[in-house]
């Protein structure tokens, strides 16, 4: 049976003889399919599921690998690399894998996602223990590369989870927790980079973006960790802290360089006039979240 990520779409049969802009339409009336498809609540609910494993490995000081070949493989690297500057993490806790390495992300490599055993190599060389998670994506659900890496997993007893764009995917089998999000045949027949690549990108957003939450690097809806690694994000981080407490720029300023450029530490000086190491302290005993640090230092003034 031909997997539905490969099927032709009735809706775009005649998409060449189209204007440009009714091309765009079209190609924008299919994109309205993803999210929908996204949010069904078992989708959501065993993405919850997942959540709960990738918070549980980082706050045990385990890794998140995610695994994949192609665009699959290129949005699970995007996804990590971004979480580094956003979250201030070190670029350690959630590792991309793809297939064929770090020249794949620009070029096609020869039977890279072909090979169970290229997987197993890779995640050798990162040499994976107890308390790690496995992320499989494949918008095919059927990538040799993936289903390798996730059955090396699963012999070592950790947990895994797959992505996949089509109903009942081969990956799926060969994970413990499996979110299939159907999106329909492609504009371009085969084009996963497209629809199916848009779900995948807004399901790794999602689950990497409540871990982070979870974790303690957002204080109400601002990120409070990220690094501020050039002038436009010590400018953010500055606002960042206004925002969170209100004071003067003067005031923001000088708690953020006596926090030594720490934006967790600035908010909860400046709400609870507290010192930097009465601070730190707070945030320490409460892995770094916010809000019970101050309600601690609050309670104790």
């Amino acid at each position: 049976m031909t997997m539905i990520t490969e099927q032709r779409n009735p809706a775009t049969m005649t998409i060449d003889q189209q204007s440009t802009l009714d091309i765009l339409r079209t190609i924008n009336q299919e994109d309205h399919k993803v999210p929908e498809a996204v949010g069904q609540p078992e989708t959501l609910a065993t993405m919850a599921q997942i959540v709960d494993y990738m918070v549980a490995s980082y706050q045990s000081g385990n890794r998140v690998f995610y695994i994949g070949a192609g665009t699959s493989g290129r949005l699970g690297v995007l996804d990590a690399v971004e979480l580094v500057p956003t979250y201030g993490i070190s670029g350690t806790e959630v590792i991309g894998l793809q297939a064929g390495g770090q020249q794949a992300m620009y070029t096609a490599v020869e039977g890279a996602e072909d090979s169970k055993e290229l997987a197993i190599t890779d995640l050798k060389h990162h040499d994976l223990h107890a308390g790690d998670l496995v992320i499989g994506i494949a918008a095919s659900g059927r990538t040799p590369y993936v289903i390798g890496g996730l059955d090396y997993a699963n012999s070592l007893g950790l947990h895994t989870a797959a992505i996949s764009c089509n109903p009942d995917a081969a990956i799926s089998a060969h994970a413990e927790l499996a979110i299939e999000v159907v999106v329909g045949p492609e504009v371009v027949t085969g084009s996963t980079r497209m629809k199916a690549g848009t779900a995948q990108k807004l399901v790794l957003n999602m689950m990497s973006t409540a871990m982070m939450i979870r974790a303690g690097k957002v204080y109400g809806n601002l990120m409070v960790d990220l690094k501020p690694t050039n002038q436009k994000l010590e400018q953010r981080a500055q606002r960042i802290v206004q925002e969170a407490t209100g004071a003067s720029v003067d005031a923001v300023a000088d708690a953020y360089e006596r926090a030594n450029h720490s934006v967790k530490t600035a908010i909860v000086m400046l709400t609870t006039n507290g010192s930097v190491d009465q601070a730190n302290a707070a945030l320490a005993q409460h892995d770094g979240r916010v809000a019970p640090a101050i309600a601690q230092l609050v309670k104790e003034m």
